[in-house]
């Protein structure tokens, strides 16, 4: 995420002043020093981190784009749905590929291993990973000593049993052309790229892409919902999540958004579902 030093110093010391906060009442609420905050709003910190310059969002109570000077980008897209949506966010893993219990059973078959375990240990750090305060060598080392085998490269087994979720290509292509398009998953660093890159997810030219390890936040966690909301250009209650987590699910729709849950195990009913949402014709 790109950041104008300067102007985020200044940015960040007049909504300090508009909060009524002083610095170190600003340092208190973030969990900042006061030498980073003042080398900040001087700009003479060339790249605050991206967690650091979250805190202060969450401290000010706003979004990253508004925080950072992002203007959100205008939905042209003149369609809406009958239920009022014009911009549609779909998660990618579970929504529009799958991949979970091939990858665990090849894994443990080639290491001899429970896939229990295997989807136990994956879990464990999975959080992180998609957050992108574990890179993919961490969380391949971590993995390995966990399920105690000499090494691991999961982005090579995720991405040979990766498969593009039947029937939603043709559904978010479609979508593409009427409304709003964003991507909203927790991945983790480089494999969004790759899927698309494969044609496992469509190379469309999406509004907006919120690739959780980039950013640092993963879903439910409200504030990634907020930056997608501010990202789209539309009121929350113009946008619809299609998402195969309730949790994620639950939390959006606690921000105003329409929700749709993604049951990846009964995909031909799932999709059939996101169609009739989207107004999409059958045929």
């Amino acid at each position: 995420m790109a950041m104008d030093e300067k102007g985020l110093g200044k940015r960040l010391q007049k909504m300090r002043r508009s909060a009524g906060l002083t610095q170190q009442q600003l340092c208190q609420a973030a969990n900042l020093s006061f030498s980073t905050l003042t080398k900040i709003e001087r700009g003479a910190i060339k790249s605050p981190s991206i967690f650091t310059i979250q805190n202060i969002a969450r401290a000010l109570d706003m979004g990253l784009d508004e925080l950072l000077g992002v203007k959100a980008k205008p939905v042209t897209h003149l369609q809406e749905t009958r239920s009022g949506v014009r911009f549609i966010y779909f998660d990618v893993n579970g929504c529009l590929v799958r991949f979970y219990h091939r990858a665990f059973a090849r894994i443990a078959r080639d290491y001899a291993v429970p896939p229990d375990l295997v989807e136990m240990a994956f879990l464990h750090y999975n959080s992180d990973a998609c957050r992108g305060t574990l890179s993919m060598q961490d969380f391949n080392d971590l993995i390995a000593k966990r399920l105690a085998i000499p090494s691991l490269d999961w982005p090579k087994y995720y991405l040979e049993a990766v498969e593009p979720m039947p029937g939603m290509q043709k559904v978010i292509e479609w979508a593409s052309q009427n409304y709003g398009v964003g991507l909203l998953t927790n991945i983790m660093p480089g494999l969004l790229p790759s899927l698309i890159k494969g044609g496992v997810v469509p190379d469309l030219k999406y509004d907006v892409t919120i690739d959780s390890s980039a950013i640092g936040l993963i879903k439910p966690d409200a504030q990634i919902f907020k930056l997608a909301a501010e990202k789209s250009g539309v009121d929350p209650s113009k946008i619809l999540l299609v998402d195969d987590t309730r949790e994620n699910v639950a939390v959006a729709e606690e921000l105003g958004w329409h929700v749709l849950w993604f049951d990846y195990a009964q995909p031909e009913e799932s999709v059939e579902q996101v169609m009739m949402a989207l107004d999409m014709p059958s045929h």
